[in-house]
């Protein structure tokens, strides 16, 4: 070997699997970090028993009041935006991006609320910035336009949701580069947060549809 070259051989390898696994439990925690419940707490209120019992930006909204609700809001996208953001100058962004997945999962299985959490909506703008601002742009357009139309916050989530799983595909098989950063992992991960997403609001999902059902039978 010679001098000043890297020796990529186990040891070098064993090293750079415990700084990622480092990383990835770091975010989990950072996720696991809940700043609604911090704040009811302040107030001696529990978001986990009021109103629809998420910890999270619009639920902290009703219960604490809605400049409340933005704090939280806010507070949970940097949750997800800070790491990742700072790791993707050490690890390239599709590591970064799957240390926000690690984010968002924390988010949302909170060891330090009985593995509970919220249903990650503002954790996974917060990496979508890091990791791909048009993405996030996308999300947001779109949530924006659905909460115009469908007037609640969780059914706006799941629409976003389900075009992000689509832009997401498309990443991921390289057919469009809508990240701008030829990085087809970073798509996979998209539809991962996505769907995970979507899963957090399978309550939201039914009573959307039951609805609209009774819409379309009303006579």
């Amino acid at each position: 070997m010679t001098a000043g070259a890297i020796d990529f051989g186990p040891g070098f390898i064993a090293v750079l699997a415990a700084v990622g696994l480092l990383a990835l439990v770091v975010c989990f925690l950072i996720g696991s970090i809940s700043p609604a419940t911090l704040l009811a707490s302040l107030f001696g209120k529990d978001v986990r028993g009021s109103g629809s019992g998420n910890p999270g930006a619009t639920n902290a909204g009703r219960i604490l009041g809605v400049k409340w609700g933005v704090l939280v809001g806010v507070l949970d996208v940097l949750k997800g935006f800070v790491p990742c953001w700072f790791l993707a100058g050490f690890m390239g962004v599709t590591a970064s991006a799957v240390c926000g997945l690690a984010v968002v999962l924390g988010h949302m299985f909170s060891p330090l609320l009985k593995w509970r959490g919220g249903k990650g909506v503002a954790t996974t703008l917060g990496v979508l910035l890091a990791v791909s601002p048009w993405i996030a742009l996308i999300a947001l357009v779109v949530f924006g336009l659905g909460l115009a139309t469908l007037k609640r916050v969780g059914e706006a989530s799941v629409v976003t949701c389900l075009v992000l799983v689509v832009v997401g595909v498309l990443q991921g098989l390289g057919v469009v580069d809508v990240a701008r950063l030829g990085a087809t992992g970073v798509g996979w991960v998209v539809v991962i947060l996505a769907l995970l997403v979507l899963a957090r609001h399978k309550r939201n999902i039914l009573i959307g549809l039951e609805r609209r059902r009774r819409a379309v039978h009303r006579p």
